[in-house]
């Protein structure tokens, strides 16, 4: 009878196991994919901001149509990264996309210092409104950002641990997620410094 008692026990703990690891996982995973969720929106808000700063500032700057170029092309770039991070957001996929990310802000503080020589641009009301809602976008990237490492963090430890070690690569998690860090973290919180006023 305790043969038995000891057997059912330990089927017991074979089917639970893996059961409770693996929704562990993908409870962790839906977290991590949801807040990877929340970063594209804020940087598609921040795409869609950008060709209503180039559009205002182009009549001010027409002599420096570089800069607007150089601004408009690091936004497409930014855009396709992004894309390619959605459907696929791998180490390699978030890497692209941070660099893409770096570069348009880059162009947009380049932007910035030739408006600074157009206090009349810097004035006007449609100036000041795209600036707080790019700085406000800015705000809303960095703790979406946040939420995210958070939750991938999260999501690798649960991975690493044991029992959960010898059974993630079994039950389709088989790497770690990766982290969205950006060359310098500093420039994209404080960047672009578009205050108009």
């Amino acid at each position: 009878m305790e043969e038995w008692l000891v057997l059912l026990v330990l089927l017991g703990v074979a089917v639970v196991l893996p059961v409770t690891v693996y929704n562990q996982l993908v409870e962790r995973k839906n977290r991590f994919q949801n807040a990877f969720a929340q970063i594209e929106v804020q940087l598609k808000r921040r795409h869609d901001l950008i060709p209503n700063l180039v559009e205002a500032a182009r009549a001010y700057l027409q002599h420096e149509n570089e800069t607007l170029v150089a601004v408009t092309q690091a936004r497409n770039a930014a855009v396709a990264a992004l894309a390619a991070a959605h459907n696929h957001p791998d180490a390699a996929a978030l890497a692209a996309l941070a660099g893409r990310e770096q570069e348009l802000m880059s162009a947009l503080q380049g932007l910035n210092v030739q408006l600074e020589a157009y206090p009349d641009l810097r004035a006007a009301d449609n100036m000041r409104q795209l600036s707080e809602e790019i700085t406000a976008t800015e705000n809303r990237i960095g703790f979406a950002r946040q939420a995210y490492n958070d939750a991938v963090a999260d999501y690798n430890t649960t991975r690493q641990r044991f029992p959960h070690v010898l059974l993630a690569d079994f039950l389709g998690h088989r790497e770690d997620a990766a982290l969205l860090t950006f060359a310098d973290s500093a420039a994209l919180q404080s960047a672009p410094q578009a205050s108009f006023s």
